[in-house]
């Protein structure tokens, strides 16, 4: 479970330039639930995201994650709860180390981190099983280097890292935008279906707003750094794209 408690971020705070990013947001999103967000450039959902992750410190407010005040900790000791997909599909992995090699260290990532885990048969097994379930052949592939790989093949991959070691929270940052209509398709549903099989909280960011309309239980627009529209699955279940549309002018 993921609590926000007035949360407010300004950037450049006393400057010309001071902006307010995130203007008194509260927010809870219960554990399971696959929330989308959208809203206009500039609106706080990315700022939102870092909030969360803890790349970024708040300027006031405070942060829960199942029930922990982590206000005040650092990204790294976050991770042992959250996993996240960005926008650029070649952040977030090693493109010069083989996908074998970004399994292990995902495997790695969270709070544990036992030296044991290596990359002996059983850990090579597993790690092919879970890349056929993707169906793009590429289980036999794994001591390639994943900079040769395509954009949707890295985003799928990187999915299925988060999934190595347990983690409560997926966060995706328009994990679609950079792919092509195809690839974004594939990865939407491979989404779908590990929030699902590992009861995963999940906040995802888009501009497609007809990905908003087909995915996820709850819909949060937000707009100048505030929560304009919280829709739980019953009231999103009776949008249509043209009221969605018309919340953007």
């Amino acid at each position: 479970m993921i609590v926000l408690d007035h949360i407010v971020k300004v950037f450049n705070k006393g400057k010309v330039n001071e902006t307010t990013a995130l203007a008194d947001v509260s927010l809870q999103i219960n554990k399971g639930e696959f929330v989308v967000m959208i809203g206009s450039n500039g609106s706080g959902k990315t700022t939102l995201l870092n909030i969360i992750e803890g790349a970024q410190k708040t300027s006031g407010g405070r942060v829960f994650i199942n029930n922990n005040d982590v206000t005040g900790l650092p990204e790294h000791k976050r991770s042992k709860w959250i996993a996240r997909v960005f926008q650029n599909p070649y952040n977030g992995t090693a493109s010069e180390l083989s996908v074998l090699d970004n399994f292990r260290l995902a495997a790695l990532r969270t709070g544990s981190r036992k030296l044991t885990i290596g990359i002996n048969g059983s850990f090579q097994e597993t790690v092919t099983e879970k890349i056929a379930t993707l169906g793009m052949g590429l289980e036999n592939k794994i001591h390639l280097p994943m900079g040769g790989f395509s954009g949707g093949q890295r985003q799928a991959l990187t999915l299925l890292m988060c999934t190595m070691d347990h983690v409560d929270i997926l966060l995706l940052d328009e994990p679609t935008a950079a792919l092509d209509p195809k690839s974004a398709a594939v990865v939407l549903r491979l989404t779908e279906q590990l929030i699902k099989e590992y009861s995963l909280t999940a906040l995802f960011i888009t501009h497609n707003l007809k990905d908003a309309l087909q995915y996820g239980n709850r819909l949060i627009q937000m707009q100048e750094g505030k929560i304009m529209r919280d829709l739980n699955a019953a009231e999103k279940a009776k949008l249509a794209l043209p009221d969605m549309y018309e919340w953007f002018g």
